[in-house]
């Protein structure tokens, strides 16, 4: 008995465009990010038939699994367990200008992201453990079927951690580019990862 998961990072907004900690901020996706929401739409009813669409509840993310479920004919799902990070103070400040408030902190961020607790925001490891609480219980809710989720690179990569085993020390060796599908399956006694950060649909 096993489920497939379609996960999905949410399409272009400008603070991807032009590097920002987004975070809880509610940004919506620019048109090259609907562009890029529409082509996943179409690879994924042509490629999969899921049984359910689950989202950050955040607008980019329900912009995105909106437009996917439209395509498959269902209804996208908010879950809060799918959230983005908080970044607390550093959310809307490029990593330049949060680097000129806390220098020591943000190279740590980059050398060693496991170790570092943002401050009035989250750690990875938090956000880890709510992430796959909420993963189980949607892979829980459709077993043997096939499900979307779409959340954000945080949140995506630390799932992606989770499924190959490794720390959150690994964080910044997984890349996650808009609108990039990737492909695990959850059997019962492990994840197994199928594919990962794929962006041909969107060429």
């Amino acid at each position: 008995m096993s489920t497939t998961i379609i996960l999905v990072r949410h399409g272009e907004t400008e603070w991807n465009r032009v590097e920002r900690f987004r975070g809880r901020f509610d940004i919506p996706l620019n048109p090259t990010g609907v562009s890029q929401a529409k082509r996943t739409a179409r690879r994924i009813s042509k490629d999969w038939k899921p049984s359910a669409v689950y989202s950050s509840p955040l607008g980019r993310a329900m912009q995105t699994a909106e437009i996917i479920a439209n395509a498959s004919g269902k209804l996208a799902q908010p879950n809060d367990g799918l959230m983005d990070i908080d970044y607390g103070k550093w959310q809307g400040l490029t990593p330049e200008e949060a680097k000129a408030k806390w220098p020591e902190l943000i190279a740590k961020w980059y050398d060693h992201p496991g170790a570092v607790r943002i401050p009035g925001g989250e750690s990875l490891s938090k956000v880890r453990s709510r992430v796959m609480t909420a993963l189980e219980m949607i892979c829980w809710l459709n077993a043997e079927q096939e499900v979307v989720v779409v959340s954000h690179t945080v949140v995506n990569r630390l799932i992606l951690l989770s499924v190959l085993g490794l720390g959150n020390g690994h964080f910044w060796n997984i890349r996650q580019d808009p609108c990039a599908i990737n492909v695990i399956e959850k059997n019962a006694q492990k994840y197994i990862l199928h594919s990962m950060n794929c962006t041909f649909h969107l060429r």
